[in-house]
């Protein structure tokens, strides 16, 4: 079987000549995914490669996170990772509090109103800022996007891959 794997970062540049990595973060658990002795997967973008590293050291700067791999001390030995993913696998989760979710649990989930009227299946989360935003494509190609707060989602059964909505006015 095939392991499945779930992002916690994208390499997008070096930091400085001694090995260092910028990372952008597609994770909410920073500071446990880098973590000194964290072991995570880099990914190549084709897939075709993969490398079991060690993080040696991290530290956030600006929007991003520095972090420097074990065995790795010079700009040539990381230049080549630039567009690599950083990634765990699925048994390496975090364990959420009641009434959250991972995005892998949300994607691919049907969506029903509190009346049992089908609108379709969540394809893709958008983070704008205050809350997530869940986008469900709709059979007839459109989309609806449905705001993740309390007065809009009734239920999520991630077991069942259910999610039961009230439609506030406007929404549609």
């Amino acid at each position: 079987m095939e392991e499945q794997w779930l992002s916690v970062g994208k390499v997008v540049n070096t930091h400085g000549i001694r090995g260092d990595l910028k990372v952008i973060s597609q994770t909410d658990f920073i500071e446990e995914r880098f973590a000194v002795g964290s072991e995570l997967i880099l990914l190549s973008p084709d897939h075709s490669q993969q490398l079991k590293v060690t993080v040696q050291s991290s530290r956030l700067h600006k929007e991003l996170i520095i972090v420097k791999l074990k065995g790795y001390d010079n700009i040539n030995d990381v230049e080549k990772y630039k567009g690599w993913s950083l990634k765990v696998t699925k048994d390496n989760l975090v364990e959420l509090e009641e009434g959250e979710y991972y995005h892998h649990q949300i994607i691919g989930c049907r969506v029903v109103t509190e009346e049992g009227e089908e609108l379709g299946v969540i394809s893709e989360i958008l983070v704008p800022g205050a809350n997530d935003v869940w986008v469900v494509d709709q059979p007839k190609g459109k989309q609806v996007l449905i705001p993740v707060i309390d007065e809009v989602l009734l239920n999520v059964d991630v077991a069942n891959k259910l999610v039961t909505v009230r439609l506030m006015e406007g929404l549609i």
